[in-house]
């Protein structure tokens, strides 16, 4: 007995120390805070925007991904610092020169304003901005979106008259135009409610016509603004009010934090999930969804140790200044995962929350359990968690934010391998702006490293994938690229999509961009797939570059054959020798054989 217990442990260990690889992904580089991701130099692989203090300056610094250990590293020369205190980073393309800029967001206490700096990129370097001189100055965090479809990124988000503002940027890298909401909108009469601050406003397709729509939160309620298509304007469609009539409930004590749109059901329709606290200390909380109507998913919180845990209250840190969810699909089953930060009575841990089905549930087929365990052996108090491909297998790890109590509560990053115990199937779709430079020639038939000048990453392309599963069943799911981009959203650039453990085909992947979309058939599983949506108004000459990465079913398979070969090749080459060999021994007796006619 006593003999399998010391092999479960030590399994167990040696399952802990594969999973953690903090140095493997970050070497000796621990200390920092990741606040975006995006594909900085064109590598095809998505490097880490990180905010690092040092006596008290605040510095953006990014981490290029390499394939080799450490997985991600800080260049030198990829830096910026700031004295005033960083809210936020937002790459994109603010010019439209193909290479990747960063709108940083910093907040002046003095005047109670937020200031917009932008880092103009170029061909493997930043130039960094004049503090004193900010670009735009506003209210809150905005939100990165592409009002007028020339694939060049603006901003929206409410002026510091408290104006609802829509910033165009140009090619000039000069002061973008302003355009005031009210102006082109068809709202009714009534003035605008205020922008909850922080807001979760998003830029997604939620009407089902691929063209990117407006969601805007409020004091009172989520406003849905649809596109139009004339490439500059949106008009109200309606509100969702808040649930349980929290906006006019006077004795409502508690908090709701930051929306999150995801296929939860895989209906191939976008649903707005709420995280919600009814108490002001966050010890009764829940996750509610909105699908047509609001449903309280009734998540468990409470440990097997019977100890109950709660969304963190905010607290006005770095990532717990409001509560957010993070979603991604963690084991590979189509249906997209949450991470989240919990708190008890002692602690503050991060926490994965499995996407599971829901039998006895009224109005909803799916809800999500606390798996308590599953990121083992992080303990350690815990501000943040936020997916990430370390290795660009498809297979969604984790980074962890941990706080370092030993150095006066600073964050420390750490890596978690998410090591899937079978073999399941993914499809990664990436899509860029399209934009070229005549200075950097595109490559023909090429996507290759340090040769792409397709653009970089583009927010609100709506991708959804058909297919059919191993019992014959069909499945949809859809996804938004890039919806949201203030207060710490760390979307990825890239969406991945779980398949299980079926290896059909794809039947179909469809992109959709500023209205226009393009259907691909028959995608080959555990592939990624990158979309250059150019020219955006001819759909049907859109580029696409497939990336296959072989499964461990199809490596397996071909291991099997070859081990089937080889067998067959040295049975065929054994009776081959045992045959020659018998023909020379008959040969060497004919030979001495006596010829009795020769007498």
């Amino acid at each position: 007995m006593w003999i399998r217990t010391f092999v479960h442990l030590v399994a167990l260990i040696s399952i802990a120390k594969c999973s953690d690889i903090t140095p493997a992904v970050f070497g000796n580089e621990l200390y920092g805070m990741p606040a975006a991701f995006g594909d900085f130099n064109s590598d095809e692989l998505t490097d880490v925007f990180m905010l690092r203090t040092y006596d008290k300056t605040h510095t953006v610094e990014i981490f290029l991904a390499a394939e080799q250990e450490p997985l991600l590293r800080p260049k030198p020369d990829l830096n910026c610092s700031f004295k005033d205190h960083v809210t936020s980073i937002v790459p994109g393309d603010f010019d439209g020169d193909v290479f990747m800029d960063i709108l940083v967001t910093t907040f002046n206490r003095d005047k109670k304003l937020t200031y917009a700096h932008i880092l103009w990129g170029g061909n493997g370097h930043l130039n960094c901005s004049n503090e004193w001189n900010p670009f735009i100055e506003m209210r809150d965090q905005p939100l990165a979106l592409d009002y007028n479809q020339d694939m060049i990124i603006d901003l929206f988000g409410v002026d510091k008259d408290g104006k609802r503002m829509f910033w165009i940027f140009n090619e000039n890298r000069t002061t973008p135009d302003t355009v005031e909401m009210c102006k082109y909108s068809l709202m009714p009469s009534e003035p605008l409610e205020p922008v909850r601050n922080p807001h979760s406003n998003a830029f997604l397709d939620w009407n089902g016509d691929f063209l990117p729509d407006l969601v805007i939160t409020t004091k009172k309620s989520f406003e849905i603004w649809y596109g139009l298509g004339t490439g500059k304007e949106f008009t109200f469609s309606h509100e969702i009010d808040l649930p349980y009539n929290i906006s006019i409930d006077k004795n409502f004590k508690g908090e709701f934090g930051q929306t999150l749109y995801l296929d939860v059901e895989l209906t191939g329709k976008m649903a707005l999930l709420l995280p919600l606290c009814f108490d002001e200390a966050c010890t009764n909380c829940t996750i509610m969804m909105y699908l047509n109507g609001w449903y309280n998913l009734r998540v468990n919180f409470r440990d097997p140790n019977n100890v109950l845990w709660g969304f963190v209250k905010p607290n006005g840190h770095r990532y717990t200044e409001t509560i957010t969810l993070r979603g991604g699909d963690f084991n590979m089953d189509g249906y997209p995962d949450l991470l989240a930060t919990l708190q008890s009575a002692k602690q503050t841990q991060s926490f994965l929350l499995q996407n599971v089905a829901c039998n006895n549930c009224a109005g909803f087929n799916r809800t999500f359990d606390v798996k308590w365990q599953a990121l083992n052996p992080f303990y350690n108090e815990t501000a943040m968690a936020v997916f990430y491909d370390f290795y660009q297998d498809g297979i969604l790890d984790v980074i962890l934010v941990e706080v370092d109590k030993t150095k006066n509560d600073t964050y420390r990053t750490a890596a978690f391998k998410n090591s899937l115990d079978y073999d399941a199937n993914f499809v990664k779709v990436m899509v860029l702006t399209g934009r070229t430079n005549s200075m950097y020639p595109i490559s023909p038939g090429s996507l290759g490293k340090k040769k792409r000048t397709y653009g970089t990453n583009l927010p609100g392309p709506s991708i959804a994938y058909r297919t059919t599963t191993q019992d014959g069943s069909p499945r949809n799911a859809i996804a938004a690229q890039l919806p949201q981009s203030a207060h710490f959203s760390l979307n990825l650039p890239y969406t991945t999509f779980g398949l299980g453990r079926t290896p059909n085909f794809v039947d179909a992947l469809t992109i959709g961009v500023g209205g226009k979309s393009r259907e691909w058939p028959q995608i080959i599983p555990n592939s990624q797939m990158v979309v250059i949506p150019n020219p955006i108004a001819e759909p049907s000459r859109w580029k696409a570059q497939l990336f296959v990465t072989p499964s461990k079913l199809i490596l397996l398979s071909a291991a099997a054959l070859s081990g089937t070969c080889a067998l067959i090749t040295s049975l065929i080459l054994g009776l081959y020798w045992k045959e020659r060999r018998e023909d020379k021994i008959e040969r060497l007796q004919e030979a001495h054989r006596f010829h009795f006619d020769a007498m």
